[in-house]
C-alpha cells in the first residue's frame, strides 16, 4: 500500500519543489523549465512568480529571453496561455491539440464552426499569419473574405485552437505591453514541433508538483488516459497513500520535507500553478476559497497555504485582504513580505 501522506507532508514537497521555501540562485530559463512553465493568462504574472521563487530577479532577465526567443508564451496546459522555453514549446504544444480540438466541437463556439473544413482554415490562417504577425481577430477579418458566412471572431478562435501561435513581445514585458500579436511558434523559432515523450512529460510533472495522482498529473497537463504511462514508470517511482487512501506517485530522489518545516511567507501571482496543478488542492488552499483562484486574485501563502489575497493600488502599493484571521507575528511578516515586493515594483 505504501507509506501515508498527510497534506502537510504533500504541502512540504511541493512548497520546496516549486521554489518557495527559499528564493533559489538559478538563472530565470532554468527555472521556468523546472517550474514546467508558468501560467501567463496577465502578462506580468511570471514576473512576479518568479520573483518570488528567486534571489535578486530582474523584469530584463525575463524581457530579454522572450525577445531573444528563448522563452515564449503561448496556449499550452489547460487551454491556457503559460510561458514556457522554446524547447518544451516545441515538445508540449503537441499534446494539446487533442484537447483544443475538442473545444473546437463543443465549446461555445461549435455551433457557429459546424462543416467548417478546419484544415483549410488552419492553412489559410498560417500564411496570413506567418507573412506578417497580427491578432488572430484581425487575421479573422481577411479568413472572411474567403468564408463571408462566417463571423470573423469565429474564424480567428478557429485559429487560436488549430494552430500553435506564440504572442509576440511587447506583449508580455514589464516595462511596456502591447495587444496579442500571434505567429506560428514554427515561423517565431525557425524549428518544427516534436512532441516530447509522455513519459518525460510525467517525470518532470512529479519533479516540479509531485507527490501526486495520476489524477493530479491530468489535472495539470490537460491530457487524458496517462495511467498508462504511470504504469509503465512505475519501476522508476515509488508510491505513497494519500489520507483518502488513492494512490500517489514520485521520484525515489524527489524532496519530502518533514511536515513540521517552517516555510516564509510568500506572495503569489494570479493563477499560479501551484494552485492549478493538481485534482485535490487541499495540499494548498482548502476547497471551500478556490473562488479566489478562479476570480484571478493573487495569493498569500502562511505556513505554506492560501490565507489571504493582495493587490497593487494605483500608487504601486501592496494591499492585504485576509481570509483567515492571523496572529500578530504573521501579519507583521506578511507586511515586511509586501514591502519587499512593493519595493520591487517600484525600482
Amino acid at each position: 500500500m505504501g507509506t501515508t501522506l498527510n497534506l502537510h507532508q504533500l504541502n512540504r514537497a511541493l512548497i520546496e519543489r516549486q521554489m518557495l521555501r527559499e528564493r533559489a540562485d538559478r538563472s530565470a530559463l532554468a527555472t521556468i523549465e523546472h517550474l514546467f512553465g508558468i501560467q501567463a493568462q496577465e502578462p506580468k504574472s511570471p514576473y512576479i512568480g518568479l520573483w518570488t521563487r528567486l534571489r535578486d530577479f530582474r523584469p530584463a532577465e525575463l524581457e530579454d529571453l522572450l525577445t531573444n526567443r528563448e522563452a515564449v508564451r503561448m496556449l499550452l496546459m489547460r487551454g491556457t496561455i503559460h510561458l514556457v522555453s522554446a524547447r518544451d514549446a516545441l515538445g508540449l504544444r503537441p499534446h494539446t491539440q487533442l484537447r483544443l480540438d475538442r473545444e473546437l466541437q463543443s465549446g461555445p463556439f461549435a455551433a457557429r464552426l459546424r462543416g467548417l473544413d478546419f484544415g483549410e482554415v488552419a492553412e489559410a490562417g498560417r500564411k496570413i499569419l506567418d507573412e506578417t504577425p497580427q491578432g488572430t481577430a484581425d487575421a479573422g477579418k481577411q479568413l472572411k473574405e474567403r468564408w463571408p458566412e462566417r463571423d470573423h471572431t469565429v474564424l480567428g478562435n478557429a485559429l487560436r485552437n488549430k494552430l500553435a501561435l506564440v504572442q509576440l513581445p511587447p506583449r508580455g514585458l514589464w516595462h511596456r505591453s502591447g495587444r496579442a500579436v500571434c505567429t506560428t511558434v514554427e515561423n517565431w523559432l525557425g524549428r518544427p514541433q516534436q512532441a516530447m515523450d509522455k513519459e518525460e512529460i510525467v517525470l518532470r510533472y512529479l519533479r516540479a508538483f509531485g507527490p501526486a495522482t495520476v489524477m493530479d498529473a491530468q489535472q495539470w497537463s490537460g491530457l487524458t488516459k496517462l495511467s498508462e504511462t504511470f504504469t509503465a514508470l512505475r519501476p522508476r517511482l515509488v508510491t505513497f497513500r494519500n489520507e483518502a487512501g488513492k494512490e500517489l506517485f514520485d521520484l525515489p530522489d524527489a524532496p519530502r520535507p518533514d511536515q513540521e518545516t517552517e516555510l516564509p511567507v510568500r506572495l503569489l501571482p494570479e493563477f499560479d500553478n501551484i494552485l492549478l496543478a493538481h485534482a485535490d488542492r487541499r495540499r494548498v488552499i482548502a476547497d471551500d476559497r478556490l473562488g479566489v483562484v478562479i476570480g484571478g486574485k493573487p495569493t498569500v501563502l502562511v505556513d505554506g497555504f492560501v490565507v489571504a489575497t493582495w493587490a497593487v493600488t494605483k500608487e504601486r502599493a501592496i494591499t492585504v485582504d485576509y481570509i483567515d484571521a492571523q496572529p500578530k507575528s504573521r501579519q507583521k511578516a506578511v507586511a515586511e513580505e509586501c514591502d519587499r515586493l512593493q519595493d520591487w515594483i517600484r525600482s
